[in-house]
């Protein structure tokens, strides 16, 4: 398919546009109201025969994103002028609204036409201190919008390794602590080898810091983080 024949059948599907999908959510207004914007990175494979194609197929997916409330911008690289190897950013207000997009018939559609010359798709989400853990990026990138136009922008580096390490620590020592002292009380608790009391708080307290206390620190350090 050519980038004119793709671009066509776009304009011709304006009803994919106006349509998204949302599923129930049972969290309060107040915790939607307090989501953090989330970045989804791809890695794409494409065939090497088709990058003209594959271009105009990319485009078309940001321009659909665009569409939708919450898109906060979105870049695409290739590793190089030969590589089949693509790398893609995108970035939503909130769950909710990324949930809308991924969801949507519009991108399912998109995905779909991409089928005959994308070779293989890898996706991470990314929020609160998970993107820490990339080399720290510098540099711009070009946004394109609806309108055909692009913007240049720069994008932020991530936080200090000082600010990464304190952020962590003010999550971790009062939840450890208060760990140590609801566990104290257990009969036989403080007899066992400190091996097995140290695996023991490690399986307990890492979910709860990667799932609850980190992203609560890092949501209420944003300005500190980021300054």
């Amino acid at each position: 398919m050519s980038p004119s024949e793709l671009e066509s059948r776009v304009r011709r599907h304006p009803w994919r546009i106006r349509f998204g999908v949302l599923t129930p959510d049972a969290r309060s207004p107040e915790d939607r109201t307090m989501s953090e914007p989330l970045t989804v990175s791809i890695r794409r494979e494409v065939d090497p025969e088709r990058i003209v194609e594959a271009t105009a197929w990319v485009q078309t997916g940001v321009n659909l994103a665009t569409k939708y409330p919450g898109f906060l911008g979105s870049g695409w690289v290739r590793a190089g002028e030969d590589s089949q190897v693509w790398h893609m950013l995108y970035r939503f207000a909130s769950e909710d609204s990324l949930t809308a997009w991924e969801q949507s018939a519009e991108r399912a559609w998109w995905l779909s036409m991409g089928e005959g010359f994308v070779r293989s798709e890898r996706s991470k989400r990314r929020t609160g201190i998970e993107g820490w853990f990339d080399e720290p990026t510098t540099g711009t990138i070009t946004l394109p919008s609806s309108d055909g136009t692009t913007e240049t922008v720069t994008v932020a580096p991530a936080p200090p390794r000082w600010k990464q390490a304190t952020s962590i620590w003010l999550g971790f020592f009062p939840v450890n602590l208060a760990f140590t002292y609801a566990m104290s009380p257990v009969p036989g608790w403080n007899e066992l080898p400190i091996w097995l009391r140290v695996l023991v708080t490690t399986l307990v307290l890492t979910p709860i810091m990667a799932y609850w206390v980190l992203p609560f620190v890092t949501r209420s350090l944003r300005s500190w983080l980021t300054r």
